[in-house]
This record gives structure tokens, sequence and C-alpha cells, in this order.
């Protein structure tokens, strides 16, 4: 799988959101969440069938929409992808910078050490 682009992700979002849609009603999510027209969305639709993100069914009156990636295995990828790019695949590198850059709550830091203990138990 490909990264997602930025106005892939809109749409997925919304499908994620609440699933299956009519083209409407994908339409009018994304008028609502980021001003795109009607035939802005219906182009990403017909863009992201083409290329196995989502599938197209005819409905009675419509055409029905689904995702066929789980929003788990696209945010997988792009946060490894976002790794490699920035951090050249260093985790300790990230968190490092997260940790210098913002306050962590006592409740943040105690779910760090927790997630922390389980990798080390692996």
């Amino acid at each position: 799988m490909k990264e997602l682009s930025t106005a892939e992700w809109h749409v997925m979002e919304s499908l994620w959101k609440d699933s299956p849609k009519v083209g409407s009603q994908v339409v009018a999510d994304l008028k609502d969440s980021v001003g795109w027209s009607r035939s802005t969305t219906l182009t990403m639709l017909k863009r992201m069938t083409d290329k196995g993100l989502i599938s197209c069914e005819d409905g009675e009156s419509m055409k029905v929409y689904r995702p066929l990636l789980e929003r788990e295995e696209a945010a997988q990828k792009e946060t490894e992808s976002f790794l490699d790019r920035v951090y050249h695949g260093s985790l300790s590198m990230l968190l490092n910078h997260f940790v210098e850059k913002q306050s962590l709550s006592q409740e943040e830091i105690a779910q760090l050490r927790r997630i922390l203990d389980q990798a080390d138990e692996k």
C-alpha cells in the first residue's frame, strides 16, 4: 500500500467514521469538513476506487462507497513513513523530540513507562 495523500485521508476519514455511505453523504461530509465542491469529491471517489482504496457499488439510486483499507493499517503505514523520512527510522529520536518540546503529564509519563515495560517483556 502506498501512503495516502492528504486529500485521500479526508475521504477515508469520512468513510471510516461511518460506512457504507452514498456519494451524496461523502459530498456533504467533505463540503463541511474541508470545503470541497461536489465535483472535487466525486473525482476523488473515482480515483480512489480505481486505486483500490475504496469500493463502489451501485445502490438503489446512488453509488455506495466503503473503505477497503482499515484505519489502523493506514495509520501504521503513515507512521512508519514519517519515522523513516523525518527521524531516519529512529524511534528514540522521535520520542526525545516530543519529550523535549512538550511537557508531559504524569499520566502520559506513566503510560510511556507501561509501553516500554511491555516492549521489554517481548
